[in-house]
């Protein structure tokens, strides 16, 4: 028995035993949809060579000040990847994480630090996914001058991928009038009206006091912005860390899986299917 084999085993095992699925997914999760994780800068500026022409890391454009500063280049960025979101489609492994959970009396919760949409996408109820970051397709004001978020629908980017812009004109509030952005949390901000992801949490919260047994799914959870991470790890859950670069667990009880996120769940999955759980 080859050692990826018996380590696909051990996870099924520990999913067979559980009672549901704590889902918890940060960029890695994406990566086999064709999606760009912008993990350090050469990884943001192969998807955006002008942003390496102005020598603009992500932590910059992600960021409140660039729709203050220039909000045709920060919307280029955002509008580029609103588009990409809505063109990508979620890959396999999302079927499978439904499939294993349909299964299992408690279910799935997501916990997601994502904002692509890609989980309601593939299915999974909006009422069990916790978008702890944000969600691209929403949007806010700037400013802002009210509480109100609204549906990104009927807003289609048009960008120039030789600069980076979106071509006008920019979204704006509803409300007054000036500029709008998505309702995402970025590095520094003080602006983002968390209420929708706060209505989340408590959902989650509602979930996690209530199911009897789970065990935490982590894909492509990455150390750099460690939100997800660092959930997984004070849930008191058992955890099967999925990562292709970052494995390591803390604990005996935690499984750590070295590989992208599509591989493994395809692997658990048929470990499954010869246990005759799946």
């Amino acid at each position: 028995m080859s050692s990826d084999t018996s380590l696909f085993i051990r996870c099924a095992e520990r999913i067979a035993q559980s009672s549901g699925l704590l889902i918890a997914a940060g960029a890695g999760m994406g990566v086999d949809s064709g999606l760009a994780d912008f993990r350090g800068p050469e990884g943001l500026w192969r998807a955006y060579p002008p942003l390496r022409q102005a020598g603009l890391r992500f932590e910059e454009i992600a960021n409140p000040r660039a729709f203050a500063r220039n909000p045709g280049l920060a919307w280029g960025f955002y509008g580029h990847r609103l588009q990409c979101y809505r063109e990508a489609n979620p890959h396999r492994g999302f079927a499978i994480l439904r499939e294993m959970a349909a299964r299992l009396p408690d279910g799935a919760f997501v916990f997601t630090s994502n904002v692509d949409g890609h989980f309601q996408k593939a299915g999974f109820a909006d009422e069990a996914i916790c978008e702890v970051h944000g969600s691209i397709h929403h949007l806010q004001c700037a400013e802002p001058c009210s509480d109100h978020i609204w549906a990104a629908e009927g807003f289609e980017p048009h960008v120039d991928s030789s600069t980076c812009r979106l071509a006008p004109p920019l979204p704006c509030c509803p409300n007054c009038g000036e500029l709008a952005r998505p309702n995402i949390l970025m590095f520094g901000d003080w602006n983002w009206l968390e209420w929708r992801t706060g209505q989340q949490e408590a959902r989650f919260t509602a979930w996690c006091e209530a199911v009897s047994d789970p065990v935490v799914i982590e894909l492509g959870a990455g150390k750099s912005v460690a939100t997800v991470r660092m959930m997984s790890e004070r849930s008191g859950f058992p955890i099967i860390r999925i990562n292709l670069r970052d494995p390591e667990v803390s604990s005996p009880r935690h499984i750590g899986v070295p590989m992208g996120a599509l591989a493994a769940l395809e692997g658990i999955h048929a470990a499954l299917v010869g246990m005759g759980g799946c």
